[in-house]
């Protein structure tokens, strides 16, 4: 199996982690002549108590032996948290396992999942895959984002409608945090499938289109379920909060389930029931 592109996002995100932390921050003297930001290589590599050369070649991405007690000791020297950590592992620790093969058949949902997203008839939800392609929503979510019955399938991916529809960008307030969390769980299926090409393809693509994109995707966290709160500007209800809620639906097609709930002591819900029943 390629390893040459999971090693070269290893080494992307060592390299991004380490710029982050201030050597003040672990005890260390601040220096002089530092050229980038954060700790050196070397400061790293005495913090998780490993020599500087191995250090250094672990984030040139070179395939070296990796054991997971060294990657605990890096993990902890760089401040990780857990998702962080599982990202590091997942690019780090070559599984063996086969990479993913995209399909391009529609994922369908479970009966029982679509009466659950039914439901929740005042709650916005998303069915989302690994790729972020929707394949599935509530009356709700039509109503507050857009009526993805418009969309072509093949265009339903909410990284790129985020970057593209003037919807997402009018709707929310804080449009950037709601971007981030999404890319944040993008990059955590990336850390999983890195070597499938389609990622690299989507994200060539996005970089090259959109230097939004680009810019928040060099910043980006690693989170597989972020809970974001949400202020929304509804061209049609006017100002909704919300709280997001990601989660994992188990089985074969590792789907998410990403509910947007009304944020107590709002009127947010009230105005939901209105707007939908306004048709």
């Amino acid at each position: 199996m390629n390893s040459q592109v999971r090693l070269q996002a290893l080494s992307a995100f060592l390299k991004g982690q380490r710029a982050k932390i201030s050597p003040e921050s672990v005890g260390l003297p601040p220096g002089t002549r530092r050229r980038t930001p954060g700790l050196r290589r070397e400061e790293v590599a005495q913090l998780a108590g490993v020599s500087t050369t191995w250090y250094t070649w672990l984030e040139q991405g070179r395939d070296i032996k990796v054991s997971s007690s060294v990657l605990d000791c890096v993990a902890s020297a760089l401040q990780l948290n857990a998702d962080e950590r599982r990202y590091l592992y997942s690019l780090a620790l070559e599984s063996g396992a086969e990479p993913y093969t995209v399909k391009h058949e529609a994922v369908q949902i479970s009966p029982s999942l679509q009466k659950i997203i039914t439901e929740l008839k005042y709650c916005p939800v998303m069915i989302s895959d690994r790729m972020c392609n929707i394949v599935g929503w509530n009356r709700a979510a039509a109503y507050v984002f857009l009526d993805f019955d418009r969309i072509p399938p093949e265009e339903r991916n909410m990284i790129r409608l985020l970057f593209t529809r003037r919807e997402f960008q009018r709707l929310a307030v804080n449009w950037e945090q709601f971007a981030s969390g999404f890319l944040s769980m993008f990059r955590s299926y990336y850390g999983q499938y890195v070597e499938d090409e389609w990622y690299d393809r989507f994200l060539e693509e996005m970089k090259n289109g959109h230097p939004d994109f680009n810019r928040m995707w060099e910043q980006s966290q690693v989170s597989y379920a972020p809970e974001v709160h949400l202020e929304f500007r509804h061209a049609k209800a006017g100002k909704m909060v919300y709280e997001l809620t990601s989660l994992k639906v188990y089985g074969t097609d590792d789907l998410r389930c990403s509910i947007y709930t009304p944020a107590p002591d709002t009127t947010t819900e009230a105005k939901l029931r209105q707007l939908m029943e306004e048709k």
